[in-house]
């Protein structure tokens, strides 16, 4: 059992340095096999094909930053269902971006895998799956606030570029960030940006030290 973990690792290791210095079209198993010091054979027992491999190196992170995202939009829609906008305090928000930059830094070679070597793989259009999953947020949220201020209303093209836009930071920051701590300091900007952002939409100022006291407090 040991030893099948170890091969296992292996393979997982030598598929990132594979994946990463050619994408997953040009990728070779035999150059996986090869370098991790095993057979073919000891590849298919592990993994179906090369998709297979691939999903599997970039699975957890993916799945952990997924799991975050639902249960956030969980409880972002219930308090937009409750009515209770002006008294969020935007803590929620920030413990899930924190938790996510986390998971991203934590397997930061995944990630740009995922992001800038997956074509051709199963996964090459996840980010559009993500920016669905925010965009249909979004539109739900735009629904309630609507309700309980019907003189403001956000176009669906609006909901789209929103939903885009906070993507877009966290694919800005894995690519360009080298640090989880610089990330942070910008994820703490780019929040105070959309919620400012957002709540403009509908014709409210809100409270400055509401919104920057978030990453103060948590500090």
């Amino acid at each position: 059992m040991k030893d099948e973990r170890e091969t296992r690792e292996k393979l997982l290791c030598s598929a990132k340095t594979e994946f990463s210095e050619k994408g997953f079209m040009k990728a070779s198993l035999r150059n996986i096999c090869k370098n991790a010091g095993v057979t073919t054979g000891a590849l298919y027992f592990f993994f179906k094909d090369k998709d297979d491999l691939f999903v599997s190196l970039v699975r957890e992170p993916l799945a952990r930053i997924r799991e975050l995202m639902h249960g956030h939009y969980a409880q972002e829609t219930q308090v937009a269902d409750e009515g209770d906008f002006l008294a969020q305090d935007f803590s929620d928000d920030y413990e899930t971006s924190l938790a996510i930059i986390h998971q991203m830094y934590g397997a930061r070679e995944e990630i740009l895998i995922l992001l800038t070597k997956a074509q051709g793989s199963s996964l090459e259009n996840v980010l559009d799956e993500i920016i669905e999953i925010s965009e249909r947020q979004y539109r739900s949220l735009a629904a309630l606030w609507e309700r309980h201020f019907p003189d403001c209303h956000m176009e669906e093209h609006m909901i789209h570029w929103f939903s885009h836009m906070q993507i877009d930071v966290f694919v800005y920051m894995v690519t360009h960030i080298e640090t989880e701590e610089e990330a942070v300091r910008f994820m703490e900007q780019a929040l105070r940006y959309m919620v400012n952002g957002w709540y403009g939409m509908f014709g409210i100022t809100p409270d400055r030290q509401g919104i920057a006291g978030v990453s103060k407090e948590k500090k």
